[in-house]
C-alpha cells in the first residue's frame, strides 16, 4: 500500500490562508484542521481544482457536531478525500463511505494507551494518529501491535524530530508548523 503517494509531511492548515499557501504547494495531501461549516464546500472544490486531496478534520469544524450524522453529511455532501476524527463512529463512518478513515489517539498515559489498544482490537480504521508525535518508542510500540499504518503529530517541531517519527514506524508526519513543511 503506497501512504499518501509517499508523502512523508502531511501539512496542517490553521487558517484559510495557511490552507491557500498549501494549495500552491508541491504536497497532494492537505490536512485541514479549524473551520466553519459555511466554508467547507468552497474549500474542498478550490482544493479539488488544485488537485488536492483534503483530509478533514471532523471534530474541529465549527458549527458541526462531530457524530455519525456529520460524517455522512461530510462523506456524501462535502466529500473530502479522508476524515480525521477522535470519535470512533466518525472514523467507522469515513470508512464505510470508502474515505480514508483515521482515528486520532492522544496518548496521555498507559491507561490511554491500553483504551486504544482496546478500541483497535474492536475496529480497524485506515490509519492512526498518535498525539504526541515525540514518543519514538510508544510510536514503535503502536504501529508493531496494531498493524495500522500510523501518523505521528503534536509537538514535532524539528526535521530531526520528524525523521525521528518515521524512522520509529510512522509513515507520514501531520504538522501545522510551517518551518516543518516549507522544506
Amino acid at each position: 500500500m503506497t501512504h499518501f503517494a509517499n508523502q512523508k509531511i502531511l501539512p496542517a492548515a490553521k487558517s484559510i490562508k495557511q490552507f491557500e499557501k498549501m494549495l500552491r504547494s508541491h504536497y497532494k495531501y492537505i490536512v485541514l484542521l479549524d473551520t466553519h461549516i459555511g466554508q467547507l464546500e468552497s474549500l474542498i472544490s478550490l482544493a479539488n481544482r488544485h488537485q488536492k486531496k483534503v483530509l478533514l478534520h471532523a471534530d474541529l469544524i465549527q458549527g458541526l457536531r462531530s457524530d455519525e450524522y456529520a460524517a455522512q453529511f461530510l462523506c456524501q455532501t462535502i466529500k473530502p478525500a479522508g476524515l480525521i476524527s477522535t470519535r470512533t463512529p466518525v472514523v467507522k463512518e469515513a470508512k464505510k463511505k470508502s474515505l480514508i478513515a483515521i482515528q486520532r489517539l492522544f496518548l496521555l498515559d498507559s491507561h490511554a494507551l491500553e483504551t486504544s489498544y482496546r478500541l483497535l482490537d474492536s475496529f480497524q480504521p485506515d490509519y492512526i494518529e498518535v498525539l504526541p508525535g515525540i514518543m519514538p518508542h510508544v510510536i514503535q510500540e503502536v504501529a508493531s501491535r496494531t498493524k495500522i499504518p500510523l501518523l505521528a503529530g503534536g509537538l514535532i517541531r524539528t526535521h530531526q524530530e520528524v525523521q525521528l517519527a518515521l524512522n520509529s514506524g510512522a509513515v507520514a508526519v501531520t504538522s501545522s508548523d510551517r518551518e516543518i513543511w516549507d522544506t
